[in-house]
C-alpha cells in the first residue's frame, strides 16, 4: 500500500479477502450470483479509544484475518483498491 493512511480512535482499515470461485461440489458461481466476502485481513488500526480518560488499545492488530458483518463499515478506494474502514465494535471475531 502506497498511500499511508492511520485511522483514529477505534478504527480499522480492512481488505476483504476473495471467496472461492467454485463451491465444493465444483459449480462455478457466477459474478452477479456473489455475495461480498464477510472475511478480511487488517491493514491498520487505529490507537484506540479513551474510555473514563485512559486510552483503551484495540484488540486487533494489522495483518489479522477476521469475520465481519455483512454491512459493516465504509467503502474507500486506495491505490486503486477497495478496502472498507469501520469501528472495532463492528468484528465479529479474528480467525485464528
Amino acid at each position: 500500500m502506497a498511500t499511508k493512511i492511520r485511522p483514529l480512535h477505534d478504527r480499522v482499515i480492512v481488505k476483504r479477502i476473495a471467496e472461492e470461485e467454485k463451491t465444493k461440489g465444483g459449480i462455478i458461481i457466477p459474478d452477479t450470483a456473489k455475495e461480498k466476502p464477510q472475511e478480511g485481513k487488517v491493514v491498520a488500526v487505529g490507537p484506540g479509544k479513551y474510555e473514563d480518560g485512559k486510552l483503551v488499545p484495540l484488540g486487533v492488530k494489522s495483518g489479522d484475518k477476521i469475520l465481519f458483518g455483512k454491512y459493516s463499515g465504509t467503502e474507500i478506494k486506495l491505490d486503486g483498491e477497495e478496502h472498507l474502514i469501520m469501528r472495532e465494535e463492528d468484528i465479529l471475531g479474528v480467525i485464528e
